[in-house]
């Protein structure tokens, strides 16, 4: 599986790179705190209700979630669907937080 460090996507984010980012934890979650990615719960995704991301097929897509567990079932999830070019955030928001804290 591809993953991909908060290092790395901060680092990208820092030199102004638009990243197509994907929240896929649950909406309280993400209002606590994100890093702008669009939010798409792990659930939609498992339901295969991905219509709204036909046209990141062929995109980088970078997923996260609180600690990198339910971002890597929604990579499998999406590569299942013909999805290209998915990477999972390591540690996810949790390891976002004790790097950088609620900086974006």
């Amino acid at each position: 599986m591809n993953s991909i460090t908060v290092e790395e996507i901060k680092q990208r984010l820092d030199a102004g790179e638009n990243l197509h980012l994907l929240d896929v934890r649950e909406p309280e979650e993400n209002a606590q705190f994100n890093i702008g990615g669009q939010l798409y719960p792990v659930g939609k995704i498992q339901r295969m209700e991905t219509e709204g991301l036909e046209n990141l097929k062929n995109e980088e897509v970078i997923c996260y979630c609180r600690s990198g567990n339910r971002s890597m079932l929604a990579v499998l999830f999406l590569k299942q669907q013909g999805f290209e070019n998915v990477k999972n955030l390591t540690g996810g928001m949790e390891a976002w937080k004790q790097k950088f804290g609620e900086e974006f």
